[in-house]
């Protein structure tokens, strides 16, 4: 338990936290303007995509928008199921659809499963956001979240533009990426972050953030499960007798 105090010991401690969270805002105020100030790489590569409507391009994805948002969601082509993780993340995603589509944002997830087996887990989900298969391109290759036996089996993978261990690597990692199409319809590659970068997508965990225990973890996330495979949580207690 934390130390027991007064209230007036306690508004000075608060008060000096307060005085650290701001600064917290303000780096991430200067964080996200450098964010939009990256340059940004034309895409020239033509990237067809698996989805429940047919065959689409990078360009389709856009579904009549100029700002594109690609999660890139772990479930392989031999996966059972999808990363307990990117789920965690996705249950946040339908809630955003119409606020993202108003401000000129389409957000897709792309996974390297068939789309066979994308629908079948989005329909066990319950989940209602776009979402399609890269199994017949290069594009979860090229934007550094799949990985060959090949790869895995040299020394180095190259994840979170960097060289990694390939011995703490897997054939799927998690990532995000921004995509901009202009008016004549050129594609442009204009950020992308990997491993624990889109964790403020996860609302749950900012919540938890400021809950008494926090997120309570031994290591990262290690409580986080499916949502239909969490046991039967435990009854809040009764002042009724």
């Amino acid at each position: 338990m934390n130390q027991i105090v007064s209230r007036e010991a306690w508004l000075e401690a608060r008060r000096e936290l307060l005085a650290k969270e701001k600064e917290a805002t303000h780096l991430r105020d200067r964080v996200n303007a450098e964010r939009l100030a990256l340059p940004w790489v034309k895409v020239d590569k033509d990237y067809v995509f698996d989805t429940p409507a047919g065959k689409k391009s990078l360009a389709d994805l856009f579904d009549g928008r100029s700002q594109l948002i690609v999660y890139h969601f772990m479930l392989g082509p031999k996966w059972e199921a999808g990363c307990p993780g990117c789920s965690f993340l996705a249950d946040h995603f339908d809630g955003t659809l119409p606020h993202l589509n108003h401000h000129d944002v389409t957000l897709v997830a792309v996974s390297r499963a068939p789309i066979e087996k994308v629908e079948a887990y989005k329909k066990r989900m319950g989940w209602k956001f776009p979402w399609v298969s890269s199994f017949s391109n290069d594009f979860n290759f090229d934007y550094h979240v799949s990985f060959s036996e090949d790869q895995l089996s040299g020394e180095t993978v190259f994840y979170n533009f960097t060289a990694m261990d390939s011995s703490e690597g897997h054939d799927e990692l998690p990532g995000l990426s921004a995509f901009y199409k202009d008016e004549v319809g050129n594609v442009f590659h204009t950020y992308s972050s990997y491993a624990r970068g889109p964790e403020e997508l996860i609302g749950t965990l900012m919540i938890l953030d400021r809950a008494p225990k926090g997120r309570n973890e031994g290591r990262t996330m290690d409580f986080v499960r499916r949502h239909d495979e969490y046991e039967e949580a435990p009854k809040a207690q009764s002042s009724c007798h």
